[in-house]
C-alpha cells in the first residue's frame, strides 16, 4: 500500500518536499500499487454498504492504472457496482464517439470492461451549447456534493503544472467551467489531433476547489518530461502559475512517481543535501558540477 510506504520514509526529505512522494522503479509497479489502494477503498465501502466516489483522470498517466483495475475485476472479482465516478474534464466541443473523446477513452479503458452501472459514471459533455455550459457545470458540482464529495481523486499533471485542465493562472477557488487551453497543453495534445490546427482550444474542467475538497488525492507522473514540473510542484512555492502546487495545502495527497519523473527531486538528484551518504567518484563529480552550475563559476574556481 502507498500509505505504508510513506510511513516507512525517513523524514529527511521533508526538509525539501512539501508533498508526500513515493517513487517506484517504473510506472507499471506504481500503477499496480495505486490500483490496490483504490480496490481496498472500494471494498471497505462495500462492507459498509456505501458508495465509493472516485474522481478520475484521462491521458497517458492513468492507462496502466485502469488496466490493472480491469484485471482485478476480471481475475479477482473486484466489483464496481458501488462505485460512482466523476471525470475531470473533456475537450470542447467534442463528439462522444470521437477517437479523441474522453467519453470514448473511459468507456474503452474502464467502464465497458467492469460492472459499474452506466448511470454511475459522469464525464463532462462536449456537445453542450455555450449557453448550457454554466448550468451544466454547476449541476456537475451539485451531484458531487450530494454524494458527500469525492473519496479519492486521481490526477495527472501537465508540463505546465495543470491539474485537470486548470491551466497556469487558475485560482485555488476556481469552479467547474469552460477554459481556454494553454498553448503548451495544445502542443502536447496535437499529435493525437494530427496537428495543432485541429487541436481544440477549449475544454470543460472540474475546478481546483472541488479537487482540493476531495478526501484523498493521488497524482501520477511518469517520465523525465515531468521531472521539472514535479520538482516545482513538490518543492517550490505555492503559486497559480503551477496549479499542482496548490496540493501542498491538501492534508491527504501523495505524488506517485516513476524513477524518471522523480529525478529532479533534491533527495534523488542531490541526496547529500538530505541525508548522510557514502561518497563515490560519481557522486563527487555530480556534486562538484552541480555546485559550479549553481554558482555559475568554472569548476576550478
Amino acid at each position: 500500500m502507498i500509505k505504508s510506504i510513506i510511513d516507512k520514509s525517513t523524514g529527511f526529505e521533508k526538509r525539501f518536499e512539501n508533498i508526500d512522494t513515493v517513487v517506484f522503479e517504473n510506472s507499471t509497479d506504481a500503477s499496480k500499487a495505486v490500483a490496490q489502494q483504490i480496490a481496498a477503498l472500494i471494498k471497505s465501502k462495500q462492507e459498509k454498504n456505501e458508495s465509493c466516489v472516485l474522481g478520475l483522470a484521462t491521458g497517458s498517466s492513468p492507462k496502466g492504472l485502469y488496466a490493472e483495475l480491469v484485471r482485478l475485476h476480471k481475475e479477482e472479482g473486484l466489483s464496481f457496482k458501488n462505485v460512482i465516478t466523476f471525470n475531470l474534464d473533456e475537450y470542447y466541443p467534442m463528439e462522444p464517439d470521437s477517437v479523441n473523446s474522453y467519453v470514448r477513452f473511459m468507456k474503452e479503458l474502464l467502464m465497458d470492461q467492469v460492472d459499474i452501472l452506466p448511470e454511475n459514471y459522469h464525464i463532462p459533455d462536449g456537445l453542450l451549447t455555450k449557453e448550457e455550459i454554466a448550468d451544466y457545470c454547476a449541476d456537475y458540482e451539485t451531484k458531487i456534493e450530494a454524494l458527500g464529495g469525492i473519496d479519492l481523486q486521481v490526477l495527472g499533471i501537465g508540463a505546465n503544472g495543470h491539474i485537470g485542465f486548470n491551466e497556469s493562472g487558475s485560482l485555488q477557488n476556481s469552479k467547474t467551467r469552460l477554459v481556454a487551453l494553454d498553448h503548451i497543453t495544445r502542443v502536447a495534445a496535437s499529435k493525437d489531433f494530427f496537428g495543432l490546427n485541429n487541436t481544440p482550444r477549449t475544454a470543460i474542467t472540474l475546478g481546483v476547489k472541488k479537487i482540493m475538497e476531495a478526501k484523498q488525492v493521488i497524482l501520477l507522473a511518469w517520465g523525465e518530461g515531468k521531472a521539472d514540473v514535479v520538482k516545482k510542484s513538490v518543492e517550490g512555492e505555492v503559486t497559480n502559475r503551477i496549479p499542482a502546487s496548490f496540493l501542498q495545502e491538501h492534508n491527504n495527497v501523495v505524488f506517485v512517481l516513476d524513477k524518471e519523473a522523480s529525478s529532479k527531486l533534491t533527495r534523488i538528484n542531490r541526496p547529500w543535501l538530505v541525508e548522510k551518504i557514502v561518497w563515490t567518484d560519481k557522486l563527487t563529480r555530480k556534486a562538484v558540477l552541480g555546485l559550479a552550475l549553481d554558482l555559475k563559476k568554472p569548476i576550478l574556481m
